[in-house]
């Protein structure tokens, strides 16, 4: 078989039940050529690192939101995040003898510049959006910990000081390879932190109150849908971590089993805490444990998890944008320069919007809306359509495509809705975050 044909047969036979790995060696030629030095091992970690964190944290409140059939949405949306993750990668090889290396250069061969730049403002969104979350979490971790020492600020200080911290390595490495070492530490960190919250919730479950649950809220429910499509919100970093693995044909697997341990992380966290704290559970959910020591380790271990996590996406967003800008062309040295004022640039404005929004919840449930549910659930399907037709598909296999898509328009559309009247609400009466 040719290498484009086996090219040409991947893309076409994209079922999320089918995670055969292929030995890639019909990869040949610029295709091969392009693709990383990256282990799947480390593959692995790294969308578990950039997709549990503060997953794992907000979904008990989801759960609050939503009610019990919260835990419906949760199970769709991971066998759904899965099956577009993998069209997603494949419609990247949708042109043969070429492998697409952004999101956006996806976007412009299926829609035009038009198509390319609204999907580019949206990856942006949530690659400047979620390392400005993971900053407003520090800040507010950072604050809570040093709380009555010498070290007490407030949590925009901190929130500054971390963003500092990250820019450390994310300026000073050029590539997801090089910082693929903090996506370990990170998977490792939310493990415990899961660990901490499901024992000491377990403990202190005989002393609280009997808690209150609900089987629908149906209200909050498209909230809660958006913050639950954000905790699989990995998308905008799948191109860029399948371009670094040394066996890209191993992606199916690597997406699966990677999602499949976030999804455990996540119910080992979100089930038990929403069933012993029910409507007073919070956000993120640690804020429900005790003040004591088993509070400051989680505090330390998730704090630990951001800022390990918030490099890797922010490199990949200047990856995109030194892909655009075609920083190759100046030379080395200008290149060198370019990139790291690329990067401060982008450093700024998160810590222009981790001042000026601290509110956690909110703002997970506004990316989450805006961002996630459109490149998760609707365009990698309409890319994969464009590239491969729509009348060679079985009847069951649009209708499983239809039914993402409606799910993602519906946190799209009333998610946004309910994160933008909350945030002008909390900043008008000046509400702490």
């Amino acid at each position: 078989m040719s290498p484009d044909h086996a090219i040409e047969k991947d893309v076409a036979m994209c079922e999320v039940a089918n995670f055969t790995v292929d030995d890639d060696s019909s990869l040949s030629g610029p295709i091969k050529g392009n693709h990383g030095n990256c282990s799947s091992f480390m593959a692995y970690f790294n969308v578990v690192c950039v997709v549990a964190g503060t997953g794992t944290l907000g979904l008990p409140y989801a759960f609050m939101q939503g009610g019990w059939l919260g835990l419906l949405i949760f199970f769709l949306s991971w066998v759904m995040s899965i099956y577009t993750g993998v069209l997603l990668v494949n419609a990247l090889y949708g042109v043969p003898n070429r492998r697409m290396s952004t999101f956006k250069e996806l976007s412009t061969v299926c829609f035009g510049w038009i198509g390319g730049w609204f999907t580019f403002f949206l990856q942006s969104w949530i690659l400047i959006g979620v390392p400005s979350l993971y900053m407003v979490l520090s800040g507010q971790n950072m604050n809570s910990l040093c709380q009555g020492t010498s070290a007490e600020l407030t949590a925009r200080y901190w929130a500054i000081i971390c963003t500092v911290f990250v820019g450390l390595p994310f300026v000073l490495v050029k590539t997801m390879k090089e910082v693929a070492w903090a996506s370990a530490i990170g998977a490792a960190t939310t493990t415990i932190v899961v660990l901490i919250v499901l024992v000491v919730a377990c403990v202190e479950q005989p002393s609280l109150p009997t808690p209150q649950h609900d089987a629908v809220i149906w209200p909050q429910f498209p909230s809660a849908l958006a913050t639950i499509s954000f905790t699989f919100g990995g998308n905008v970093i799948y191109p860029n971590v399948e371009l670094s693995m040394r066996h890209p044909r191993q992606w199916p697997k690597v997406l699966a089993i990677g999602l499949s341990s976030c999804a455990a992380l996540y119910l080992l966290c979100a089930v038990p805490s929403y069933y012993i704290y029910g409507r007073d559970t919070l956000s993120p959910i640690y804020k429900n444990l005790p003040r004591n020591a088993a509070y400051m380790v989680a505090v330390v271990l998730m704090t630990i998890h951001v800022l390990m996590a918030a490099p890797l996406l922010l490199t990949s967003l200047s990856l995109d944008l030194e892909e655009i800008l075609h920083l190759k062309r100046f030379g080395a040295t200008k290149e060198a320069i370019i990139r790291s004022t690329l990067r401060i640039v982008i450093l700024g404005i998160v810590m222009i919007i981790a001042i000026f929004l601290p509110y956690f919840d909110l703002l997970m449930e506004l990316v989450g809306s805006v961002s996630n549910c459109t490149l998760i659930f609707v365009l990698p399907i309409v890319s994969y359509l464009k590239l491969t037709g729509v009348r060679n598909k079985p009847y069951y296999e649009l209708a499983w495509m239809a039914l993402i898509m409606v799910f993602g328009l519906v946190g799209l559309i009333f998610g946004t809705k309910g994160a933008i009247e909350g945030l002008i609400t909390r900043i008008a009466q000046g509400v702490p975050s």
